[in-house]
């Protein structure tokens, strides 16, 4: 047996206990696959970044949601370099992280906050029947057509896929009762991991939009808050001119309805988009990790 420091770092607050918790694992190296995986499920958090050595970057990350391995995390990502600040692995400044789709600019400022810039935004736009999206979210049909007419369904990446569905108010948005067995079915029709629903009518003033995200084919019914959906969001607005004068900066607020608010910062422009918010440690201990070949559980 062999034992890796872990901890529980909640992204996109201030608050521990509130946005996105986020496993990390500074030092991974020597994990194989199955023992990451079963770290992360046992951890049982949205995603878990686990951290080895680099020849591309300053560090290489490898992301595990309880059940799977997904190609990038965005609130992992800044949950992750705000521990390394605090933990004194690393000083304000820029960073790079080499990730599965590619080596990404982390940007950790004096006062703790982290942008991570994405990869360059994919926006195409889909049509698909109001009533289906509707009875796939458990959202009335007509709250879906009355902004669509406006602002377009969309299938966004900067790194990981996700299905845009603007819907006119936030009450529909709360009120959503997903059918995840449709959802995985339509998010693998349209190529996404996950749905993003989201309305303009935000319940913090300073908010332009509250969003909601469901990826069950990732294992997670339900995301508090999203990082990586956060900047395709912000490029698909950008693209879709869903404002007569786009923002400079936009705050995208999500969790609420999980008990887990979090807000995050999108700049998205002409050269791509990138995501920043601050993040609190939860919880910092140690695994136990049984040998690879042993056949174990994993102990707190």
């Amino acid at each position: 047996m062999r034992t890796v420091r872990t901890l529980l770092v909640d992204a996109f607050t201030d608050e521990p206990l509130t946005g996105n918790a986020a496993g990390v694992v500074p030092y991974a190296d020597d994990l194989t696959d199955d023992q990451m995986q079963a770290v992360a499920r046992e951890l049982a958090v949205s995603e878990t970044a686990f951290f080895s050595e680099s020849e591309e970057a300053d560090r290489s990350v490898r992301f595990f949601t309880p059940t799977t391995e997904i190609d990038l995390c965005g609130h992992a990502t800044i949950a992750s370099h705000v521990h390394l600040l605090e933990d004194g692995e690393i000083s304000p400044g820029m960073h790079t992280l080499e990730t599965a789709v590619g080596v990404l600019n982390i940007e950790v400022t004096e006062n703790h906050t982290v942008w991570m810039t994405q990869n360059d935004p994919e926006i195409e736009t889909v049509e698909l029947e109001y009533d289906r999206v509707g009875s796939t979210l458990g959202i009335d049909p007509a709250a879906l057509r009355d902004v669509g007419a406006d602002v377009p369904m969309a299938v966004a990446s900067t790194g990981l896929p996700c299905l845009v569905i603007p819907v006119n108010f936030l009450e529909h948005v709360g009120g959503a009762e997903p059918d995840m067995a449709k959802v995985e079915a339509l998010c693998e029709e349209v190529g996404a991991v996950g749905i993003y629903a989201f309305t303009f009518d935000a319940i913090d003033a300073e908010s332009t939009l509250h969003g909601r995200m469901f990826a069950p084919l990732a294992g997670i019914p339900e995301d508090p808050v999203t990082g990586t959906a956060s900047g395709a969001v912000g490029a698909y607005l950008r693209e879709t001119d869903a404002f007569d004068e786009f923002p400079e900066e936009l705050r995208l607020e999500q969790g609420h309805f999980l008990d887990r608010p979090g807000y995050v910062r999108v700049h998205a422009t002409e050269d791509g988009a990138k995501v920043g918010g601050r993040a609190t440690t939860a919880l910092d201990g140690q695994l136990v990790v049984p040998e690879p070949e042993e056949d174990g559980i994993i102990e707190c």
